[in-house]
């Protein structure tokens, strides 16, 4: 007689994949919208790289307040010229968007904070205060 080892499924995830909203592949998974963050520290700034590619610099929001910086896009792909007469089996490309939370260190200067968007990624560069900087060495004289 051969002995088998059984294997037993947990009854969750037999569930979870029943109950999965993907059943006819299409609803999209919503934490896949936010997008993906890189936090640089160097000598003199910080450096906050989003990775949002198919945007335009006018869908994001910046804004800072009480030392939280919010960065947020909304973009409709919607066609209002589209004179398409059929009926959708699928549509997956109507609206998108995001909002990120960040909470700045007391080091930052929020008066000097600028962002660029280039190929996808947005780059926000966060300037340390003078009183962060590191200080240079020196010599101390013995009298």
């Amino acid at each position: 007689m051969n002995l088998i080892k059984k294997q037993t499924v947990p009854l969750s995830s037999v569930l979870d994949e029943l109950l999965k909203p993907d059943w006819f592949g299409g609803f999209q998974d919503f934490e896949k919208n936010i997008p993906s963050v890189n936090i640089i520290e160097a000598e003199t700034n910080f450096l906050i790289e989003l990775a949002v590619p198919g945007m335009k610099k006018e869908n994001f929001d910046i804004e800072i307040d009480s030392n939280i910086l919010t960065v947020s896009a909304e973009i409709s792909n919607e066609n209002e010229g589209n004179n398409f007469k059929g009926n959708y089996t699928r549509k997956e490309f109507d609206f998108s968007s995001f909002r990120r939370s960040f909470t700045l260190p007391n080091t930052v200067n929020t008066e000097k904070i600028n962002a660029t968007y280039q190929d996808g990624v947005l780059v926000i560069s966060l300037f340390k205060k003078e009183e962060a900087l590191p200080k240079p060495k020196r010599l101390i004289e013995i009298n």
